[in-house]
């Protein structure tokens, strides 16, 4: 039969077991899921806990599709106590843990610096600090330039009050919705705004893991794919024009216009607005030109557009009135007209406006020190993402790390599965891992 099984941090799973399934041997297979020793686990069923070990899953009568609440009850005093409250109907809660205002002093000297030591190593509520790491590390760095533009835009831009300011809010934006979630969920699991709520967890997992499938088997899908460039002239000037079938007209810039020498034959009576993905003004058309491919002179018109970023674009109407072949295969242009054939450029060869296309930012004209740090620490982290999406489960890693460190980071709004992933990927170091989940959970509001 097929069980569900959740815990008090939200964490949902299924298992399938038999109807014979001793109680103890259950918990050994959730101690693999959760990564909770078997003997601090207490099963919940329908309100009530379930105390005897030796005892089937049929002689407690649970059926295919029930749901059950995993509970951790630390050492063999905790689950006395538990065992003892069950009978009486009133759980005995230990208070010894809560801190009562005025009385912080009463804490022992030896808790003190443990707890200022993980401060000192959690500085997530210090903005400057995160700041200060995140600068000193390329790889996450760069994870953080492609995942939230608008913080990696603050902390590079050398203001730290504006890089406070967006970090503070988005951080206080996450706690909000993690609060609301958990409000949600602890009200009534059934209510249909919670059962959105588990729809949404269980659609990004599915996401998650889709693209961990992508990583493994398709990682060339996260690559950028190069624009096809040739080689041409216009009015004896060098061109590198961009060959798009998918645009209805041939198009140029005004400065190409200008540096071409046509802007002489532009008609300003054809002016107007091109809309695609965005909007520019067309200041004119120059009816006929020539082209220059190869050794060959195509007749073909051209519109200006006032602020295009790439100098010309050869759209649709001049491939079909020369009957040109776009050769993937062999990575050429072939003008059906004349048999010319020319070969599209590389990414070396390929204009700077080209970059434009890409979810960075474009780069000045030569491209700085920072920029190749940043791409060669964002190729590193893509081959590390896929090396761990063909990892086991992180669930299985969970032993290796300390339970304090994993439910510290936790307490931040991170998943346990998140939160374990990290720590494998870094080996165990919790400043590493702290980076990576700020850099990775951050979204843009």
């Amino acid at each position: 039969m097929l069980v569900s099984v959740t815990t008090l941090n939200d964490q949902i799973f299924t298992l399938e077991v038999s109807d014979e399934l001793e109680l103890e041997n259950f918990k050994a297979m959730c101690e693999y899921e959760v990564g909770i020793p078997a003997r601090e686990i207490v099963v919940m069923w329908n309100g009530r806990p379930l105390h005897d070990d030796k005892r089937t899953m049929k002689g407690y009568g649970i059926k295919d599709g029930d749901m059950l609440l995993l509970q951790h009850i630390r050492g063999q005093q905790g689950q006395q106590q538990f065992s003892d409250s069950s009978s009486s109907g009133v759980p005995n809660i230990d208070f010894g843990q809560i801190q009562v205002p005025g009385m912080m002093g009463a804490t022992s000297s030896s808790q003190q610096p443990q707890q200022q030591q993980q401060q000192a190593v959690f500085p997530e509520d210090d903005p400057a600090a995160v700041r200060k790491l995140l600068l000193a590390n390329p790889h996450e760095l760069s994870l953080l330039k492609e995942r939230n533009p608008p913080l990696a835009e603050a902390l590079l831009s050398g203001d730290p009050e504006k890089f406070n300011k967006i970090y503070l809010a988005q951080r206080k934006e996450r706690k909000e919705k993690e609060r609301e979630k958990i409000k949600l969920m602890n009200a009534d699991p059934f209510d249909p705004k919670a059962q959105e709520v588990i729809a949404e967890e269980i659609r990004m997992k599915n996401v998650e893991s889709n693209m961990e499938n992508a990583i493994e088997f398709a990682p060339e899908s996260f690559g950028q794919v190069l624009m096809l460039y040739i080689d041409c002239k216009v009015n004896g000037h060098a061109v590198k024009a961009f060959v798009d079938s998918g645009a209805q007209m041939t198009i140029m810039s005004q400065a190409c216009a200008e540096r071409c020498n046509i802007m002489r034959l532009v008609d300003p009576r054809w002016a107007g607005i091109a809309k695609g993905v965005g909007t520019q003004k067309i200041i004119g058309r120059v009816h006929l030109g020539q082209i220059q491919i190869e050794n060959d002179f195509l007749q073909s018109s051209f519109s200006i557009l006032e602020n295009q970023p790439m100098e010309m674009l050869l759209g649709l109407d001049m491939l079909k009135r020369h009957q040109c072949c776009i050769d993937l295969k062999r990575n050429k242009l072939v003008i059906g007209t004349t048999g010319t054939e020319t070969t599209f450029l590389t990414e070396s060869e390929l204009p700077e406006q080209s970059r434009l296309n890409y979810n960075q930012p474009p780069s000045p004209k030569s491209v700085s020190l920072e920029d190749q740090q940043l791409a060669e620490a964002l190729a590193r982290s893509q081959n590390e993402a896929g090396a761990g999406a063909s990892s086991s489960s992180s669930s299985s890693h969970s032993r290796s790390f300390p339970e304090p460190v994993i439910k510290e980071l936790m307490s931040n709004g991170f998943s346990r599965e998140r939160v374990i992933e990290e720590l494998s990927i870094a080996k165990g170091n919790k400043e590493a891992a702290l980076l990576a989940l700020i850099a990775k959970a951050f979204k843009v509001p």
